[in-house]
């Protein structure tokens, strides 16, 4: 299948590591320029020169804190700069802190709110003069937590859900301009961040992280969590234009875990 991304300017949030990284490796090797970015900016340069030997297109990256307008137009000024006008923006960020209702205060919904709601806001605001132009694609990364909110992830479970009322409004909004919007949602993907999360439920309940994990895994028919790459191909396809005719969907890759429709 041609997926008909040869040539085409892709900007991928949060693409130092895990999914973003892979997301934008899986563009980079079918022809896409690809512009990474996130806060660390040495992390940054590893990723790039980490892509670059595999890519068919260019690999560009400038640093960015997503939730700074400021940055966030600098980085669109920079990727018009090195690598042209975007065709295809990834909008991705790093998962709030754990937490349930009563743990988390105001600052904590501030920052998750500019993080995870706000910054997909001005990127889309910010990258849209481009993709009016000619059609384009924006593919949301949320969570699985938009079907089956996840205990003590009171921030992820409220702001990945304004992301999904985004992009559905937006899907119809910019369906004129040829412009397609999809929400994908990983489940347990095998990141830093699930990581992390099994690490922080194991030390609550004092147990062992291979436990949380073994108890994970009895909820995934698949019986194992997924690779970043097998997430990025399903992007990677949604961003491309052999996927024509989808738009204001919300795709979840989790191996059958969410039990509902």
């Amino acid at each position: 299948m041609d997926l008909q991304l040869k040539d085409k300017v892709a900007l991928v949030a949060a693409s130092s590591k895990g999914l973003g990284l892979a997301i934008a490796a899986q563009l980079a090797a079918e022809g896409c320029d690809v512009m990474l970015t996130s806060r660390h900016a040495e992390q940054l340069d590893i990723a790039r020169q980490q892509l670059t030997p595999k890519a068919k297109g260019r690999v560009a990256c400038y640093p960015c804190d997503l939730t700074r307008l400021e940055d966030i137009q600098a980085l669109v000024a920079a990727t018009h700069e090195q690598l042209g006008n975007i065709d295809i923006l990834i909008n991705n960020t790093g998962g709030p802190p754990g937490g349930g209702f009563e743990q988390v205060d105001d600052a904590a919904w501030q920052a998750a709110f500019e993080l995870n709601l706000l910054s997909y806001v001005r990127l889309i605001r910010s990258v849209l003069p481009d993709l009016k132009q000619k059609g384009g694609r924006i593919i949301n990364v949320t969570s699985s937590s938009i079907k089956q909110p996840i205990p003590g992830l009171i921030l992820s479970n409220a702001f990945r859900m304004g992301v999904l009322g985004l992009a559905k409004s937006l899907a119809d909004e910019l369906a004129p301009y040829d412009i397609l919007v999809n929400t994908v949602a990983p489940g347990r993907i095998a990141t830093d961040r699930t990581d992390a999360l099994d690490q922080l439920k194991a030390v609550k309940r004092g147990v062992s992280k291979d436990q949380v994990v073994a108890e994970s895994l009895q909820n995934i028919p698949l019986k194992r969590y997924g690779d970043v790459e097998e997430f990025a191909r399903v992007v990677c396809f949604l961003a491309s234009g052999a996927s024509s005719y989808v738009t204001g969907s919300t795709l979840i890759v989790d191996g059958g875990m969410v039990k509902g429709y």
